[in-house]
């Protein structure tokens, strides 16, 4: 077996590549979606800032899988189409509540974290190692802003 480098993915990498990269277009538009749905604007901006940093990393894997030969994804998951919608259907009915939108934003989170600790394990030695652990790393915290800031505004 050839030594797997960036510009020789093997296909299992490349498929857990394709994984994170629809978990990030879907983080991406869920940030941007609850953006607009708050009633909130150091949170809208917040949201903003995280969601383009989620495609700017689905930029990125894009890159390396379309590197390898392969058609990178381009869109997100069902499932996170119908999560968007229930946030925005909570967000009419509770007028923007902050709170409200915090809770599925970190349910969101949960699901981004949990993919990228998937993909890590499951591509241990990957040629990718390094890239996935910085975008890990931007995950984590955006996780923990996101729960932190959902419990504070559960004390108002």
């Amino acid at each position: 077996m050839a030594l797997e480098t960036k510009a020789t993915l093997t296909d299992q990498t490349v498929e857990k590549l394709q994984k994170l990269i629809r978990a990030n277009i879907d983080s991406y538009n869920g940030f941007h979606e609850s953006a607009e749905e708050i009633d909130d604007s150091a949170l809208t901006s917040l949201f903003k800032e995280i969601g383009d940093q989620r495609s700017a990393m689905a930029t990125e894997l894009q890159k390396f899988v379309e590197f390898n030969g392969k058609d990178a994804e381009d869109d997100g998951s069902v499932a996170a189409k119908t999560h968007r919608s229930w946030i925005n259907i909570r967000a009419k009915l509770n007028g923007g509540d902050p709170y409200v939108i915090l809770i599925e934003a970190e349910r969101g989170e949960d699901h981004i974290k949990a993919a990228y600790e998937d993909v890590l394990k499951e591509t241990a030695g990957s040629a990718m190692n390094d890239v996935l652990t910085e975008q890990y790393r931007h995950v984590k915290a955006g996780h923990d802003k996101i729960r932190d800031l959902r419990d504070s505004y559960a004390k108002k």
